[in-house]
């Protein structure tokens, strides 16, 4: 599966953001999908992820209550609520192929699939 990211920008802080992962070469049927960030001078951090093939999702706590993941066939989604300034970061997603008995988190290492990232800038 090949991802593309988009719908980064530049947006006032308390504004809100919808970040896009399409896939193509397959659906997402069978992937666990999660988003991570990277802003300059740090590590890339998980963001959220779906946990399991039953839809649970899992949030960092610095975005817990203002983001939220969704997912269709061919597409993820990353709603971003009351943008903070250290929410500034570029956005990727990322893709495993996935099964019913695991559970995913926010490790990158767990993902093999991954978007060319999009830049959020929070700011006044």
């Amino acid at each position: 599966v090949q991802l593309q990211a988009s719908g980064g920008g530049l947006v006032q802080p308390g504004g809100s953001l919808r970040l896009s992962c399409a896939a193509s070469g397959d659906t997402l049927d069978n992937y666990a999908i999660a988003w991570f960030r990277q802003a300059p001078g740090k590590e890339r951090e998980g963001v959220s992820c779906f946990v399991n093939s039953d839809g649970m999702t899992h949030y960092a706590d610095s975005v817990k209550g203002r983001f939220a993941i969704s997912r269709d066939k061919k597409t993820a989604y990353l709603q971003m609520n009351n943008l903070k300034p250290e929410d500034t970061a570029v956005y990727y997603c990322a893709a495993v192929l996935s099964d019913e008995y695991t559970d995913y988190g926010l490790w990158p290492d767990e993902y093999d699939y991954w978007g060319q990232g999009t830049q959020v800038t929070v700011s006044s």
